[in-house]
């Protein structure tokens, strides 16, 4: 009978999920971050072979186990970016969860590996940094909690979140890993910006962590070195730094060539760490350049297509995961050419590792995800959905 007055409705078929995903997906960054891991092998057949033959191992045994995790951090990353932002926040805390219960007990179970710091986990085939998992958690459920303090009657999420934020902080400085807590701060401030905290408010935290500076200055020997050796005219040639500026110098525009570079057989870390020295070496400048465009795109590109969401979780979150994963890239890179002081931090996608690269995939995954075209309704029913 309602037919008959009102009429039949067509129902229109579902679209296909891999369709709807290819649709939606933001493709510059998908493919910038499928040219950064090809840089990242291509950097890596050059800078782990020395690691290799010191090792006493195949010339291409680290190439061939980043392949791997580089594989599967591609396939996570392509399995997060097809979920929804509710899924996302779900295997966001999750991981959160469970990164941050194995952060806490690495003063039990870990180990520094003759490193001095203890960040690790042995598994025995390899070794797992909690750290590197507990950044895309701890931006989901930071974004989380702020957006549920923007609800009405809604819970002091924020107050949570820097709550959270300073155990964390404390947590990775008493590895130590200062460079993993300023960048866990730096993330929490970004999204606390974004969401709409007073400049003072800010400023204040931001005197708050210069005076965490200067005590940790005071108090550790570790940390002291390193400042004073950043602080330092002269640089030591014989250093880590000293290494990767020589190696920055002698690469030029155009690089020295393809496996000339001498670097790669002095620093410990020019897999790692100090990849971009190893770039700046046989590449030159030029690929440098190329490396730094990838991850302005990704940055640029994923906060462009976050200033049109009107969903404040989807909008922090993705806002804190593109700022986190390039402000490491900007960290690495940083401490390379001697802008900032010496700290282990890898670049992403690029750097070997497996914690670092499966990480980076997750991280991505979600930002990929968050960061796909969707309805946005009008702004009255975000209203409506806020005062239920």
């Amino acid at each position: 009978m309602t037919e008959m007055v009102y009429g039949s409705v067509p129902v229109r078929a579902a679209e296909p999920v891999l369709p709807k995903w290819w649709r939606t997906l933001d493709k510059w960054t998908l493919a910038a971050v499928l040219a950064l891991f090809a840089i990242g092998m291509l950097l890596g057949l050059a800078a782990s072979v020395p690691l290799a033959e010191r090792n006493g191992l195949e010339p291409f045994y680290y190439v061939k186990r980043q392949g791997l995790f580089g594989g599967v951090a591609l396939c996570v990353m392509l399995w997060l970016s097809m979920q929804s932002p509710a899924t996302i926040r779900r295997i966001g805390v999750i991981g959160f969860l469970g990164a941050f219960v194995a952060l806490t007990l690495l003063p039990v179970f870990g180990t520094d590996f003759g490193k001095g710091a203890v960040r690790w986990y042995s598994l025995g085939f390899g070794s797992f940094q909690p750290s590197e998992f507990l950044k895309p958690g701890f931006v989901i459920m930071t974004a989380w909690l702020m957006a549920a303090a923007m609800e009405i009657n809604g819970p002091p999420g924020r107050l949570y979140s820097f709550v959270m934020t300073g155990i964390i902080a404390l947590l990775l400085a008493l590895q130590p890993d200062f460079g993993q807590a300023c960048l866990i701060l730096f993330a929490w401030g970004v999204m606390y910006f974004v969401g709409g905290a007073p400049i003072a408010l800010l400023t204040m935290i931001g005197g708050m962590v210069v005076a965490a500076g200067i005590f940790a200055y005071e108090s550790s020997e570790h940390f002291a070195r390193r400042i004073d050796g950043f602080l330092s005219a002269e640089i030591d040639p014989r250093t880590q730094i000293g290494f990767a500026t020589n190696a920055i110098r002698e690469g030029g525009f155009f690089g020295v060539g393809v496996g000339e570079g001498t670097v790669k057989w002095s620093l410990p870390d020019a897999h790692t760490d100090f990849i971009i020295a190893v770039a700046a070496e046989e590449y030159g400048l030029i690929l440098v350049l190329l490396v730094i465009a990838l991850f302005a795109l990704i940055a640029v590109r994923s906060l462009w297509r976050l200033v049109k969401e009107r969903d404040p979780f989807i909008r922090l979150a993705g806002t804190g995961l593109a700022c986190i994963f390039c402000v490491q890239a900007l960290i690495n890179m940083g401490v390379a050419v001697r802008l900032l002081p010496a700290k282990g931090m890898t670049l992403p996608f690029v750097s070997y590792g497996g914690s670092s690269v499966i990480a980076s995939g997750i991280t991505l995954g979600m930002l990929l995800a968050l960061t796909r075209t969707r309805p946005q309704g009008l702004i009255g029913d975000h209203l409506i959905k806020r005062g239920r």
